[in-house]
């Protein structure tokens, strides 16, 4: 035999050799020996100790019958390791475990193997249990260590998955999340659709946490080009969200097509849970379809075609939510067609406290107090920028009293949110205002338009008998500016002015009743009894300077009196101090009623009769006194016929425009000091 084919011979066989040797050894091995290599290089490669306390074992079997034919004559290793555990970093040493798994067995494909791929065809998990922790610093222990080396040359690609009675804890300090959930595979052969299901309870901001729902199975994140299945329903609190649809490219997140429902006790409450900064209001529902697409430098989210109700109220619309720029955009169209005008007294803090309480709102409204003392927390305003319509086709009161057609354009830009307009079809007129806050300041900065034009007093109060009475138009104008975070501090500190005029039509007891103006019920009551009076004008010039309304020009102007009104409203500790004064347009001083007052507080008035004026009755130099600023008008306050130029063209002066300075100054003009 030549010394050459020797030579190969006695290779060959040595390889066979080897070969035989490798695999009697690898079939013998002992595998719990190469736990502490294994233990030593996961611990070392996360930055945490990791062990596998139980056995370890290596089996063989044949591929899948789906295997290629060149590879299906290589023998697959199985893996199983039992009782591994992977602890917590420094910082959580004294909170146990991270992760403890009572059991994981794995088969791998060993040829993907030499072009950096780790298939592993099937992947069985029993008994995880994950406990995830971040405390106050912000310090979380699932950030592992990282060598920096830049991104692995390796790609692992998972087939079937197998998560049987699963755990998940979540143990948020800084966003006060507190969970836990239990995670397993549903059974293949009673649901076709889901692979995973899972079930939660915990807390979230203090509120009680609990839900359940269904996912696709953990093989299907593997394929992105087959939509993933969710299903979820969960209650935070009084808040309720479910959803159902699927997701795009799971692996990626890179996009979402469900179906969302969402009910709770005020939408004020979504903020910490959606970081969308929405209103204060009365329970809601709403239901729509949300489409999100995502990508790693912005994301876009579309509730599209929702509808539900608010209150007693409707509606219906569409937002965009869009990320990656200075700040969050929120934009859309929203409409009402029936909306109830007390659903939106939560916006200001205006409803009652049993309201306020149903809603978890924690401030409460005093009980001596009228105007609303709820704080806007505009810290928040910075959260995004909003540009929304809204549209009420139709607006209610409690006693049925349509005002109709609310139009409002709401902007919140660097933390300044301004309505512009804020208009309201009014009784066949229209009361348009701007409204513009700045909560750029630790004390807001506020300013105020408002214009009332033929607000018809017969459309206004429908219930009243046409035939018995006529009635006249309301106009009026308002400017204001202010600093403070509540509408009572606001008002308190407002400067500006106030101006109101009425022509024609009539005033009764009847008519303030049905107003709501008991005050004003009480005043015609004690100066005209139960008659109805025809009033010929009502005008106001009412300047306002740090939260101090005062009544430069306020009077009626009736068939029989002029009624003067002088004093003040002060809006900062809510108390009225009001003088009326009657005055007989002919000769018949004597016989006028007594002049009244209107004090205490806007919780509880007071009126009555002024009796140190009354004392001086029968002095005739007084009575004339009192009369002579007035007689100087009445010739053009009594004008017959069509009422030319409104009242007579008396007031010029509230006619004009009012004016109020920027917020935070005064309009009283500092006296130059005496020499």
């Amino acid at each position: 035999m030549p010394r050459l084919t020797k030579i190969l011979l006695w290779l060959l066989a040595s390889l066979v050799l080897v070969i035989a040797a490798a695999v009697i050894f690898i079939l013998t091995f002992d595998w719990n020996r190469a736990k502490p290599w294994i233990n030593t290089r996961v611990s070392a490669a996360t930055g945490r100790e990791f062990a596998i306390d139980g056995n370890l074992s290596l089996h063989w079997q044949r591929p899948e019958p789906t295997t290629p034919p060149a590879s299906f004559w290589v023998p697959w290793p199985r893996l199983q390791a039992e009782n591994l555990r992977l602890g917590n970093p420094a910082a959580f040493a004294s909170s146990g475990q991270m992760a403890t798994v009572r059991q994981v067995t794995f088969t791998l494909n060993p040829l993907p193997l030499l072009v950096h791929k780790i298939s592993l065809p099937s992947l069985e998990v029993q008994d995880p249990s994950v406990s995830l922790l971040r405390n106050r610093e912000a310090v979380n222990n699932w950030t592992f260590k990282t060598d920096n080396s830049g991104p692995s040359a390796w790609q692992l690609q998972l087939g079937r998955i197998s998560l049987r009675q699963g755990k998940l804890a979540l143990d948020d300090a800084v966003q006060k999340i507190n969970i836990k959930a239990d995670i397993d595979t549903l059974d293949p052969d009673k649901e076709k659709i889901y692979g995973l299901g899972w079930k939660l309870a915990g807390s979230f901001n203090g509120a009680p946490v609990s839900g359940e729902g269904k996912a696709g199975g953990v093989l299907s994140l593997q394929d992105q080009q087959q939509p993933y299945p969710l299903q979820a329903q969960v209650k935070v609190g009084k808040t309720a969200i479910g959803v159902r649809g699927t997701l795009t490219k799971p692996a990626e997140l890179a996009a979402l097509d469900l179906r969302l429902s969402i009910a709770g006790a005020s939408m004020g409450n979504l903020y910490p849970l959606t970081g969308v900064l929405l209103p204060e209001t009365p329970p809601f529902a709403t239901e729509g379809r949300l489409i999100g697409k995502i990508s790693p430098d912005r994301s876009q989210w579309h509730y599209q075609d929702f509808s539900g109700k608010v209150g007693d109220s409707d509606l219906s619309g569409s937002l965009d939510y869009l990320t990656g720029g200075a700040r969050p955009q929120l934009t859309g169209a929203l409409t009402s067609k029936v909306l109830r005008f007390d659903d939106l007294a939560p916006l200001i803090g205006a409803d009652s406290n049993a309201d306020k309480a149903q809603r978890g709102a924690e401030e409460r409204q005093p009980g001596d107090k009228v105007l609303p003392v709820k704080t806007f927390s505009t810290d928040a305003w910075g959260a995004l920028d909003a540009d929304v319509r809204f549209t009420g086709k139709s607006i209610t009161r409690q006693e049925g009293l349509p005002i109709s057609d609310l139009q409002a354009h709401l902007i919140l830009k660097d933390k300044v949110l301004t309505l512009d307009p804020l208009n309201f079809g009014v009784a066949g007129g229209n009361l348009t205002s701007t409204i513009r806050l700045d909560g750029q300041a630790a004390r807001m900065k506020s300013e105020m338009k408002l214009s009332a034009r033929k607000l018809k007093i017969q459309k206004l109060y429908p219930q009243l008998d046409a035939s018995r009475t006529s009635f006249g138009e309301i106009n009026g104008d308002a400017k204001l500016s202010a600093t403070g975070n509540s509408v009572a501090a606001m008002l308190g500190s407002a400067n500006g002015e106030v101006k109101t005029l009425v022509n024609q039509g009539a005033i009764s007891k009847f008519l303030l009743e049905a107003a709501g103006l008991n005050v004003g019920n009480v005043v015609i009551s004690k100066l005209f009894g139960d008659k109805e009076v025809k009033l010929n004008c009502l005008a106001g010039d009412l300047p306002v300077h740090d939260g101090v309304m005062n009544v430069k020009t306020l009077l009626l102007d009736t068939e029989d009196a002029l009624i003067v009104v002088d004093g003040s409203i002060d809006m900062k500790r809510e108390q009225l101090d009001l003088n009326v004064h009657p005055r007989s347009k002919g000769l018949r001083i004597i016989s006028l009623r007594s002049p009244l007052y209107v004090k205490g507080s806007f919780k509880n008035p007071d009126v009555g009769v002024d009796k140190g004026v009354l004392a001086l009755r029968a002095g005739g130099a007084v009575a004339l006194g009192l009369l002579a600023p007035v007689t100087a008008i009445l010739p053009l306050i009594n004008i017959d016929g069509d009422q030319k130029a409104e009242c007579g063209q008396l007031l010029e002066e509230v006619k004009k425009a009012p004016q109020a300075p920027p917020p935070g100054k005064s309009t009283v003009q500092k006296r130059a000091p005496k020499n």
